[in-house]
């Protein structure tokens, strides 16, 4: 019967050895790419709360276009909106409601907020998990309703009414009419690269920082190690040399048994490197500067406070203005025609571009007063005068 070593050996492709040649068994081989599962809780397990770099971007995003404030021109700031927005139902304010539409924007792709009516005007604001909703389209093709599934029971939101139950943001999706397509989807392959190398390296430490070898059995008589044997000493291998208390322990063979080493070269074994550019392109897909993130390389900003002007203006304002527009659009029909706009003057990140555009206001002595006013953004006329 054959021993455990030379099944193996067989299994992996090998030839079988004769007895008088060394049995040598690698543990190296290729195998076909595993990626995750391209879904909502996929990308939060493996991405969000998984992954530090995506974990990060996310948090990144969502925060800085939540603290973002929001405010209606030419209205008060006591319009009925503005109120709504600010406490948009009891359990949390404005700041972490958004926070919420803005981080499920990054992980699923897809927002959904619903609002609870009375008497046909919306009192409360909620975001709703995207993994549990389910959009139905109707006879014309567009969705007609939304069906929510939580604790075993769905509820369907027809989208009729003065205001939809349900408005539903999404990210652009070339390729699907009714869901969006998610930064974390964009970058996948990214996000397993970089998994796996930690993954590597952790096991890397596990057994004792060095790369896997091959035992080869040459005995000078013949014989061969028998099942009992090999378990034995694959046990004692286990035990008292992997993990990193047993770095750098002696390994004691007997019975013809040689330790070989195996190691790969050091361009195959840059997973270091991998990983950065795996890090980067992570960055890259939910438009954080990676300097912002302090990945080292493509730092092709001069310093952080150029990296952060460019984090507001590439990212974090397109953002909001998109978000407004749609929050505006889908509460018009009881709030009136509104133009919700972020206010910059109270991005710190902004300060120098907006003293540049005063002083340039301010030196144009063709302007009159209101016209300079209207020019960096507020009303032609002085409130009160």
């Amino acid at each position: 019967m054959p021993n455990l070593i030379t099944r193996l050996a067989r299994a992996a492709g090998y030839a079988p050895a004769t007895k008088a040649a060394p049995t040598t068994v690698t543990f190296y081989g290729e195998g076909r790419p595993v990626w995750s599962a391209r879904e909502p809780v996929a990308f939060a397990r493996e991405g969000y709360a998984r992954n530090a770099v995506a974990h990060r971007s996310v948090r990144l995003v969502a925060e800085a276009a939540a603290a973002l404030p929001l405010t209606l021109a030419g209205a008060d700031d006591d319009h009925p909106l503005i109120a709504l927005l600010t406490r948009p139902n009891l359990r949390e304010g404005g700041t972490r409601f958004l926070e919420g539409v803005y981080g499920h924007l990054m992980v699923s792709g897809n927002a959904y907020v619903e609002a609870v009516s009375l008497d046909g005007m919306p009192r409360e604001l909620f975001c709703l998990r995207p993994d549990r909703m389910r959009a139905v389209a109707g006879p014309d093709g567009w969705v007609g309703a939304y069906d929510y599934t939580a604790g075993g029971r769905t509820i369907r939101y027809e989208q009729t009414g003065t205001v939809p139950p349900i408005l539903h943001l999404a990210q652009f999706n070339p390729v699907d009419d009714h869901y969006g397509l998610s930064p974390m989807e964009a970058a996948a392959i990214s996000l397993d690269i970089h998994n796996a190398a930690g993954a590597w390296h952790k096991a890397l430490l596990d057994n004792a920082a060095r790369p896997s070898g091959a035992l080869v059995f040459a005995p000078s008589t013949g014989a061969a190690l028998s099942d009992a044997q090999f378990a034995r000493l694959k046990s004692e291998l286990e035990t008292n040399y992997q993990g990193a208390g047993n770095a750098g322990r002696p390994l004691v063979l007997d019975g013809g048994l040689d330790w070989r080493p195996l190691a790969l070269s050091p361009k195959e074994m840059d997973f270091v490197e991998a990983k950065a550019s795996a890090a980067r392109e992570i960055a890259l897909a939910f438009g954080v500067p990676p300097l912002l993130l302090g990945l080292p390389g493509d730092n092709t900003h001069a310093n952080y406070a150029e990296a952060n002007r460019a984090f507001y203006r590439q990212t974090i304002v397109p953002l909001v203005r998109r978000t407004a527009d749609s929050l505006a659009a889908w509460l018009e029909p009881v709030f009136g025609p509104a133009r919700l706009e972020p206010d910059l003057d109270a991005i710190e990140a902004l300060a120098l571009e907006r003293e540049s555009l005063w002083r340039r206001v301010q030196a144009a002595e063709f302007l009159a007063v209101s016209e300079k006013r209207e020019a960096v953004g507020y009303p032609a006329e002085v409130p009160g005068a």
